[in-house]
């Protein structure tokens, strides 16, 4: 069992963020428990690289001097499994916000699909969404976006390593991703009902890799906060 030591002289924490949790409330959960069960007074502790409260999985957690090591962690290339649906789109590219749109999809064939993928391979330009926590003028994407506020957000250069179609359920569509840093899974769906001529939403999301880390190493809150000692 780690002690205090070896969390204030730093740990690498591979956890499996749950559905609805913000990566900042799985921060915040374990600062605080670390802090508890240890009586510290404080304790850094960092994430490298942030997941939308309706995405699950793989949340690089850093405790004491390893957040040094965070920058060099966000930059590696990251790993997505996720389902889309085509023919309607929401404010938000995913299910935060209702549908707003639908658009016919009578057209879009299994071929079409797969095909339509190539055009998203290599380097791309994509717009983040106004539903996310980036800051332009000093207020975060989502405060415009709530406000009702129109905004001009510039476009930016992402990598696409692979863009694959794991299953096709009628307008369900599985897929998984391999990308740079920075890259919005939710814009990159968006993107791509456009190109197939049609709509398309995020339903589903989870980050499976950073890097050399695995989510299928990765733990649950709950099971991480059994593993510390209680009072």
């Amino acid at each position: 069992m780690l002690n205090a030591e070896d969390y204030l002289s730093g740990q690498v924490l591979l956890i499996d963020k749950p559905l609805h949790w913000t990566s900042f409330q799985v921060v915040n959960k374990l600062r605080y428990e670390l802090k508890k069960s240890f009586k510290l007074k404080n304790i850094k502790v960092g994430h490298a690289g942030t997941l939308d409260p309706l995405a699950t999985g793989l949340l690089v957690i850093c405790t004491g001097k390893m957040t040094k090591q965070i920058d060099s962690f966000q930059g590696q290339i990251k790993e997505y499994t996720g389902t889309l649906v085509l023919g309607s789109t929401t404010p938000s590219y995913d299910l935060e916000t209702a549908i707003d749109k639908t658009f016919q999809t009578h057209h879009i064939t299994t071929q079409l699909i797969q095909e339509t993928t190539s055009q998203f391979i290599g380097d791309i330009q994509q717009i983040p969404p106004i539903f996310s926590a980036l800051k332009q003028n000093g207020k975060r994407l989502y405060q415009f976006a709530r406000a009702g506020e129109e905004v001009n957000i510039k476009s930016r250069q992402v990598t696409i390593h692979a863009f694959e179609i794991t299953n096709i359920d009628t307008l369900n569509i599985d897929f998984r991703i391999v990308c740079s840093k920075g890259t919005y899974i939710r814009s990159l769906v968006h993107d791509f009902g456009k190109a197939l001529k049609s709509g398309a939403h995020l339903s589903a999301l989870r980050r499976t890799g950073i890097g050399d880390f695995n989510v299928s190493k990765a733990k649950s809150v709950e099971y991480f906060l059994k593993s510390l000692p209680s009072e």
